[in-house]
C-alpha cells in the first residue's frame, strides 16, 4: 500500500504512517503556491475503487504508482498557480455522491463518476474541508459546505437534535450527518488558519489526524463523534492540529 503524503509532515507522524505502507512524500516546485505544493488532495482525487491524477504532477511519482501496480485515471487540466487553478482536483467523491464547486473540477472527474448524485458547493477546496466518513457522515470545517441548502448536508425543515450522552448536535434526516468544527485554531502555513478535513486520512476503522485534538477547541467533540461511528482515532504527534493536504491511502 501507498501512503501519499505532505513531504513536510512531522518525522513523528512519518515513522508512525510507515508501519501501514510505503510513503509517497510530495513535493512540488513552480507548479502552485508553496503552501499547498505538496499536498496530496492538490494533485489527486480519491475515489471509491478510484484515484485520479493531475497530469501535471512530478513523473516520479507516476512512476512510484506504476511500481505499485496502482491503476489510476490521468485528469485533463493541469493544477495551477493559483485558485481555481490549484482546486481542480479537491473535491470529494463517496460510493454514493461527488461534491465540489462543480465550476473548477476537473472534467474527466465529472465524466468518470457522472453516475454518482452530484452537490454543488462554492468551496474549490471541497477535499480540505469535508472529511468523509462511514455510513454517510461527514466532518466539515466551513460553514458554507454545511449550510448548503436543499443539499444532502442540510435538509430544510430537518431538526438538529443532541444525542444522548453527547456534547455536540447533529443533523437528523435520512440524509448524511454533518458535524461542523472550527478551522480557527489549524494551522497552515502563510495562513491564518487550514481546514480540518486537510490534517486526516482514514484507513479502514482508524482516523488518523495531524496534532492532537485535545489541543483543538472542538477537539471533545470530534472524539466523540468519531467513536460513536467505531473509529479507532490514531493522533499523529502531540501538537497543534496541521493541514497538510490530507493523507491518502491508497
Amino acid at each position: 500500500m501507498l501512503v501519499i503524503i505532505d513531504q513536510k509532515i512531522s518525522a513523528s507522524a512519518k515513522e508512525m504512517l510507515s508501519s501501514y505502507g510505503e510513503l509517497m512524500e510530495l513535493q512540488t516546485e513552480g507548479i502552485t503556491y508553496p503552501a499547498i505544493s505538496g499536498h496530496p488532495d492538490i494533485f489527486f482525487c480519491q475515489a471509491p475503487g478510484r484515484l485520479f491524477v493531475a497530469p501535471n504532477l512530478p513523473q516520479r511519482y507516476f512512476d512510484q504508482l506504476n511500481e505499485h501496480r496502482i491503476d489510476f485515471i490521468t485528469g485533463k487540466l493541469p493544477v495551477g498557480p493559483e485558485y481555481p487553478a490549484s482546486a481542480r482536483y479537491n473535491a470529494v467523491a463517496t460510493e454514493n455522491c461527488l461534491i465540489h464547486n462543480f465550476r473548477i473540477t476537473d472534467p474527466v472527474i465529472t465524466r468518470a463518476l457522472e453516475g454518482l448524485e452530484q452537490v454543488h458547493v462554492d468551496q474549490g477546496y471541497c477535499r480540505c474541508n469535508l472529511l468523509p466518513l462511514r455510513d454517510g457522515h461527514f466532518i466539515t470545517s466551513d460553514k458554507g459546505i454545511y449550510m448548503v441548502p436543499g443539499s444532502r448536508f442540510q435538509v430544510p425543515g430537518s431538526k438538529i437534535i443532541e444525542l444522548p450522552n453527547s456534547k455536540f448536535k447533529i443533523q437528523n434526516s435520512t440524509f448524511p450527518e454533518v458535524l461542523y468544527v472550527s478551522p480557527e485554531s489549524i494551522l497552515l502555513e502563510g495562513f491564518p488558519h487550514g481546514f480540518f478535513g486537510g490534517c486526516c486520512g482514514v484507513w479502514e476503522d482508524k482516523v488518523f489526524v495531524n496534532g492532537s485534538l485535545s489541543l483543538h477547541p472542538d477537539g471533545e467533540k470530534i472524539r466523540e463523534f468519531l467513536v460513536s461511528l467505531g473509529y479507532e482515532i490514531v493522533e499523529l504527534n502531540e501538537g497543534p492540529l496541521t493541514d497538510v493536504g490530507s493523507i491518502f491511502f491508497i
